[in-house]
């Protein structure tokens, strides 16, 4: 069974944090061979999104508030499902909490993302629409997308 859970930074326990990047590395650092800053300084005014199945985290993602990503909307990033929990579901399943939260923070207000350009069809059904040309992010394809 997958919990859920929204945190501030300051509600992340010292675990949870750990559990965050852990994941994280695993999947954009060392699955995906991209050698990039994770820790960018952002995540203490995000708000963080974990999924965990018993104590295991298999998915997260972050809410970027205006001024830090995009100027004029909020984000969704670092949108996350470890390898053994894919094919369930979850980054949608994520990606539908966030939308909602993000109504509640800031209703009818776009939401905007960076996509790994392979995934842009997912992102496509849940609503978002290309809203750039395709852009090399820390080596690997990306393009922005609103909703």
């Amino acid at each position: 069974m997958t919990t859920w859970r929204w945190c501030s930074w300051r509600d992340l326990t010292v675990d949870d944090a750990h559990a965050l990047f852990a994941l994280r590395q695993d999947v954009f650092i060392v699955e995906q061979e991209c050698a990039y800053n994770d820790i960018d300084g952002i995540d203490p005014s995000c708000e963080h999104l974990l999924a965990f199945d018993s104590e295991a985290p298999v998915a997260c993602l972050r809410l970027v508030p205006p001024g830090l990503r995009y100027d004029d909307a909020w984000s969704i990033g670092r949108v996350v499902t470890a390898r053994c929990a894919r094919g369930r579901g979850l980054a949608r399943d994520a990606l539908q909490r966030a939308l909602a939260r993000l109504e509640e923070l800031a209703p009818g207000q776009p939401v905007r993302l960076a996509a790994q350009c392979y995934l842009e069809g997912f992102y496509a059904s849940l609503g978002f629409v290309r809203c750039s040309d395709d852009f090399d992010e820390d080596g690997i394809p990306h393009v922005d997308m609103q909703r």
